[in-house]
This record gives structure tokens, C-alpha cells and sequence, in this order.
């Protein structure tokens, strides 16, 4: 385990006490959030990002110690293990690694070189790889004839002890490790088309790049054209100098078996060793590319759940389509459904007076707001109806594009179907796209992760990885902002440090029957939330009129005692939290704070007294406040109205490898290449952006046939 806590350690960066502490924790069966937000002294303060890296080492090198104690005792059953196999096994780095020295011992299907076995001729394979005897090989293998076995020739017995040589020059580890180091240092990976078609792919019909170059994108690319059948792809190898290095450790000078024994070299290098190293080489760059992609889509999925809600405003949710017509829904500032309605706007119906005088009747009688408009099909037609409308309206309204990826997954949900039981599947989609202008976080995470569509290729990645990586990206984010306990529904709270799916719907079932949840402990009563749940969780919920003034904070429980100590010892009670007068001396008073001598007086962590005192200076603050807030519009662009040079600003809809989308208003979102990002050199575009950001951007080419429209944020 010491060995597994100092690799860590040194891959992170970080000390091995605070690798050692966080295994413990984990192993006690705490959550990444909770160690993140409330151990932080135990950590040394490492962030939650650093944590789920840490967690994911850990269980990996773990099983890598697993299946190195597997090999290593399949070997010593077969009585082959040596000092020297166990020594290269200790030091194998990885699953790739350990799997090449058991590729030997490894029990096999029937091979060639298998066959050559059974019928007795490995000690020929021996003389021959020996290359010491001087008689001919010829009168050698006539030894080796055996009807009985099956050898009825000369050639036959010499084919097969050159299999047998052929299958171990491909088994050997040592071999496998240096043509992978060249192929990774010297390969290219080359396509070609497999049909001559116009496709997504046409770029890759005749294309090469360096296998140690080829950004992750471009390999996700590669092989989704390959699966679709569009192209064919193959490593190019160093071929000779791989050759020429197995020659060079086989061959012995000129002897009579040099001639065969290069043959056999290249035999086993093309018929065994090659497809596999492609094989390999492809995975591991597959599964590096998947890594990044999920990466992104991680990064990008934060942004778009930590997205600034919109609150205390009546939205109409406005989900765009053409034949069907547009479903609108309108909900209050607390969700609740105020009004439904199908109204068709757009083709091929065109029934614009009608969808007008439907909607400014529902803006009079429920004071909208907002109108939230989905960015689906017939959005932007959706979207000039809306501005036009709006003018007519008696009160201020304003619209903003909303994304509805994942609505309609929503809608015909399980989940959905149990919220509005007695709401057209249709109509739910509207309810979607106005909930999650109003509060992002609490409406996406409704929707399975993968549908929420900021990424690239989230459909062709390890789909269980992918869905391991966006639930730890929503279990951070939820924690982060904090759940009302009052308000919350199952599947925002299923998402809280320590609880589960079920915990949760008892939750939302003790609160009905029982009324609100007063003060946190009341939540012990809740049946299968017991005191481990209680701690994992507690400080993540909130009690926004409970008793205890301080459940409005993230201050957990457990410092309760050591809060108090600390506001009487400058003169406040917790109480002072919900006076305004009270609280803007109190924020003045926490700002002079000397933490040092303060963590002393009342015998708690510095780190831990820094995040309580700020939790007082603004309690109850959503930190999604600092994001910025969604662009606001009530006049609408055509992509026709677009000149080279326009200035805009835009949201940021999608963050890749290669770039960024940006939404500026018309019906396609633009391309900003992350070579206009900056005149300075980028290396990754969510070092400058992320998905969600308002950014000034500069158009710099229009393609009207492919309605694309290029970008630079070098405004």
C-alpha cells in the first residue's frame, strides 16, 4: 500500500501524508464532496478535482496489485517462476505491461505454434534457436518424424519448430516493450477512403499524422469514420529497424540457420506480432482520446449545471417545432405550472395572429417575465415570432435561447411521467426548457448526463467510464451550491454526499407527512438515514427558516459549537445572521479575524475556521451568483444580417479540443478555433473558456451555403 500511496503522491504532486490521510478517508467510506468541503485539514486542502483523480488512481493501481498477485501465482502453479519474471512484474507500470510477461504462460487456444508442441518438436525449435549444432538441419529433423504424433516429413517437422520460434519471439515482453517505444515514437497513422462518398469524414480520405501527435479529437474522429464503413486506417511501423533489432538479438553470425531464422523473425513480426501491436496501439490511444473527451465533457457539464439561476421571475417555457406547433408552459418563480398551451407560429400552419393573441393574453394574465425559448428545430423562426410578439406586450418582457438538450429525454422519463402525471409528454418539454432558466442545477439533473450535449463524441466514448466521470461531476456540483431540504425533489437530493436514491425519497416523504424539516437533526427521524448519512450529508442541506440561523450555511454540525465560540468571542450570536443591521457589522468584524490565533482560542482547524468565516460574511449565498448570467435579448438576428467584421456577444454553448461554439444569435452557433482565441499560444481552450461565459467576438467568415460562421474573440 506504501508503494500505491507514493506513486500517487509523485503523479499528483502532492505529499504523501496528504495521499495517506485521503485513502483512509475513503476507505472509511466517506464521499469525495464531503472530504473535499469538510476534512479539509486531514487533506491538506485538496481540491475536489485532485480527489476524484486520487480515487480513480487508487482503485486502478489496485487492481493493477490485484492482477499482478494473479499472474504471479498462475506462473509459480506452472513451476516457471524466477527471480527475474517476479523482479519484472514488480516493476510493471501497468495492466499493458503485466499482460505482456503473462502473454508466455498464459493458457492458449490452439495455435500453430501449439500444435507444434503436442507433436513433440519443441527441442527441434531449441536446436535450431541455439543455431550451435553443425549437422544439417535436415538430418536433425529426420529424427523428429513420428506418424504417430502426426509428423510425417522433414518439412513438416521443421515448419512446426519454426512456429513454436515464431509464437516465442512474439511472446517475449522485452520485444513487445521496444517495437511499442519505436511504433509510439516513429508510426504514423494513416486513412484512406473506403468508399468514395461525401461524408463527415472526407478531410481523413487520404490523410496521415504522427502517432505521437494526433490530438484526441482527431482519433475519436478516425475511428467513428472507420466504424461507419467510410475509412480504412492502419499504422504505419519503422518496420526495418524493428526487424533489424530482433535480427540482431537472434541471429548468431552466418551458421546454417540464419537463413530460416529471418524468416521466421519476420513471420512472427508480420502473421503475430504486428496485428497485435496495432491492436494495442489503438486501444491505448483510444482510450487516452476517451480520457479527454470525457474530460471536456466534464469540465463542460460543471459550467453548464453551475449556470446562474434566474430567480423570482415568471418564465414561459417556449418549446419550438413546425407541424406539431410550439408547446408553451408557464411557471411561476417557485416551478409551479401556472398555464399550458400549443400554439403554431410557424410552418406549415403560419398561424401567427392566433399564436399571438394566445400569448399576450397568457403575458397579461400570469405577469411573465421571461420567455425561455428551447434552441431545438424551428428555433430561430421561434425566436422572430417571440421578438415581434413582445413588442405588442403591455408589460416588459425579455427572451433568452435556452439549451433543450435532453428535454425530450426528460419528457417521456419515468421521473417526468411521476411529476406531472396528468401533462402531455409534449408539453412537459416546455416545463424543462422554462425550469431551467429559472434553476439550471435543479432541473439537469433530472436528465441523464450524456443527453445534456456539451461534448464531443460522448456517444462513441466508454460509456460506463462516461457515466461514472458526469456523476461525480454532478455530485460536485450539487454540493457545491447546496440543497433547500424543504424544496428539493428526489433526484436533486439523490445527488447530495450520503444519499441514495431511496434516503431520498424518504426524505420528500417524511417532509409531507410531517410538514417542513425544522433544524438538521430532525432529518436523523428519516427512515435508513442514520448517523454515517447524517455526517455525509448534513452540511450540504439547507434549512432556509429553520431554527438554527446557521442552517443556512454550509457550516457543518460538528462546528456548530466551535461557530458560536468563535461569533461570542467578537461580540455576535448566531442570531445576528438574520438581522441585516446586525449582519453588516458582523461581516466587518469577521473580516478582522486573525485565523491563526482564533483556530487556537476555539480548538479548531485554520482551514476550517477560513471556510466557516466566510460562510458567515454571506450566509445563505448561492455561489452560482458569480456566474455570468444568460444574454437577455428582445430584437433578433438573421443569419442574412451577419457582415464580416460584425462585433457580437455571445454564450458559449460548447467547449472542444480544437475550439469553442459560440451562440450569437442566429439560427447556427459560430466556431471560435482556438488559434482566434488569444494571440498568445493556447494550449487547451477551457483554459480561456467555459461553456456558459458571455464573450465578445468578431466575425470573420461567413459560408452561406454550409451555414457556418467563423469566429475570432481577438476583438
Amino acid at each position: 500500500m506504501e508503494k500505491i500511496i507514493q506513486i500517487i503522491a509523485d503523479e499528483l504532486n502532492v505529499k504523501y501524508q496528504q495521499v495517506e490521510n485521503t485513502v483512509k478517508l475513503i476507505d472509511e467510506g466517506n464521499t469525495i464532496p464531503f472530504i473535499a468541503r469538510y476534512r479539509k485539514e486531514v487533506t491538506g486542502g485538496l481540491s475536489d478535482e485532485i480527489l476524484r483523480e486520487l480515487g480513480e488512481r487508487l482503485n486502478y493501481l489496485r487492481n493493477l496489485e490485484n492482477r499482478k498477485e494473479e499472474v504471479v501465482k498462475s506462473i509459480d502453479e506452472q513451476g516457471k517462476l524466477t527471480d527475474e519474471i517476479l523482479q519484472s512484474i514488480a516493476i510493471a507500470k501497468t495492466l499493458a505491461e503485466v499482460e505482456d510477461i503473462y502473454r508466455p504462460y498464459k493458457p492458449k487456444k490452439k495455435t500453430r505454434a501449439t500444435v507444434a508442441k503436442a507433436k513433440g518438436l519443441e527441442p527441434l525449435s531449441e536446436i535450431i534457436f541455439n543455431q550451435t549444432e553443425s549437422r544439417q538441419i535436415e538430418e536433425i529433423a529426420k529424427e523428429f518424424i513420428d506418424e504417430e504424433k502426426g509428423v510425417t516429413s522433414i518439412e513438416e517437422a521443421i515448419q512446426g519448430a519454426l512456429d513454436i520460434i515464431a509464437e516465442n519471439i512474439s511472446d517475449s515482453a522485452d520485444y513487445r516493450k521496444k517495437i511499442k517505444k519505436l511504433c509510439y515514437r516513429e508510426g504514423m497513422i494513416v486513412t484512406k477512403a473506403a468508399k468514395e462518398e461525401k461524408s463527415n469524414y472526407e478531410m481523413y480520405y487520404d490523410y496521415s499524422e504522427a502517432v505521437a501527435k494526433i490530438p484526441s479529437h482527431r482519433i475519436l474522429a478516425i475511428n467513428r469514420g472507420e466504424k461507419e464503413e467510410f475509412l480504412k486506417v492502419k499504422i504505419e511501423k519503422p518496420e526495418d529497424k524493428i526487424l533489424k533489432y530482433i535480427e540482431k538479438d537472434i541471429i548468431k553470425g552466418e551458421n546454417q540457420f540464419r537463413e530460416i531464422l529471418l524468416n521466421t523473425i519476420e513471420d512472427s513480426f508480420k502473421r503475430l506480432i504486428e496485428p497485435s501491436i496495432d491492436r494495442e496501439i489503438r486501444s491505448d490511444l483510444t482510450e487516452k482520446a476517451e480520457e479527454q473527451a470525457i474530460k471536456v465533457f466534464g469540465k463542460n457539464a460543471k459550467q453548464l449545471l453551475l449556470g446562474a439561476p434566474i430567480k423570482g421571475k415568471t418564465v414561459m417555457g417556449f418549446d419550438p417545432a413546425y407541424r406539431t406547433g410550439c408547446k408553451i408552459a408557464v411557471i411561476d418563480e417557485t416551478g409551479k405550472v401556472l398555464d399550458i398551451a400549443t400554439v403554431y407560429p410557424t410552418e406549415p400552419q403560419n398561424d401567427v395572429e392566433g399564436a399571438k393573441k394566445e400569448l399576450l393574453k397568457l403575458i397579461e394574465k400570469d405577469e411573465i417575465d421571461m420567455i425561455a425559448i428551447g434552441n431545438g428545430t424551428a428555433s430561430r423562426e421561434s425566436e422572430m415570432f417571440v421578438a415581434e410578439m413582445i413588442k405588442e406586450a403591455n408589460r416588459v418582457v425579455q427572451y433568452v435561447i435556452v439549451s433543450e438538450a435532453g428535454a425530450s429525454v426528460y419528457s417521456a422519463s419515468k421521473l417526468a411521467t411521476e411529476e406531472y402525471p396528468d401533462i402531455n409528454v409534449s408539453i412537459r418539454g416546455a416545463i424543462s426548457i422554462a425550469r431551467r432558466l429559472q434553476d439550471p442545477l435543479a432541473e439537469l439533473v433530472k436528465i441523464d448526463p450524456k443527453a445534456i450535449g456539451v461534448g464531443q463524441y460522448q456517444h462513441d466514448v466508454n460509456q460506463k467510464k462516461l457515466a461514472e466521470s458526469l456523476s461525480g461531476v454532478v455530485e460536485d456540483s450539487v454540493n457545491k451550491v447546496g440543497v433547500d431540504v424543504n424544496t428539493a425533489t428526489p433526484s436533486l437530493l439523490s445527488y447530495v454526499s450520503g444519499i441514495n436514491a431511496t434516503i431520498a425519497k424518504n426524505i420528500v416523504k417524511y417532509r409531507d407527512e410531517n410538514g417542513k424539516i425544522k433544524n438538521r437533526k430532525q432529518l436523523l427521524k428519516v427512515p435508513k438515514l442514520g448517523k454515517v448519512a447524517f455526517e455525509q450529508c448534513a452540511g450540504f442541506l439547507r434549512i432556509m427558516d429553520g431554527e438554527n440561523p446557521l442552517e443556512i450555511t454550509a457550516v457543518h454540525p460538528e462546528s456548530y459549537e466551535a461557530t458560536e465560540k468563535l461569533l461570542s468571542n467578537i461580540g455576535f450570536s448566531k442570531e445576528d445572521i438574520k438581522d441585516k443591521e446586525r449582519l453588516g457589522k458582523l461581516r466587518e468584524k469577521l473580516k478582522q479575524v486573525n485565523v491563526k490565533e482564533m483556530a487556537k482560542q476555539i480548538d479548531i482547524g485554520e482551514m476550517t475556521l477560513t471556510d466557516i468565516i466566510s460562510e458567515l460574511i454571506k450566509p445563505g449565498r448561492d455561489p452560482r451568483e458569480d456566474m455570468p448570467k444568460p444574454i437577455l435579448r428582445q430584437d433578433v438576428l438573421k443569419f442574412e444580417d451577419l457582415k464580416e467584421g460584425m462585433i457580437l456577444s455571445g454564450t458559449v454553448r460548447n467547449v472542444i479540443d480544437f475550439g469553442a461554439f459560440v451562440d450569437i444569435g442566429v439560427k447556427y452557433d459560430g466556431l471560435v478555433h482556438i488559434s482566434e482565441m488569444s494571440d498568445k499560444f493556447i494550449k487547451n481552450p477551457s483554459d480561456i473558456v467555459s461553456v456558459g461565459d458571455i464573450v465578445k467576438v468578431k466575425v470573420i467568415s461567413i459560408d452561406t451555403d454550409r451555414k457556418k460562421v467563423g469566429l475570432s474573440m481577438k476583438v
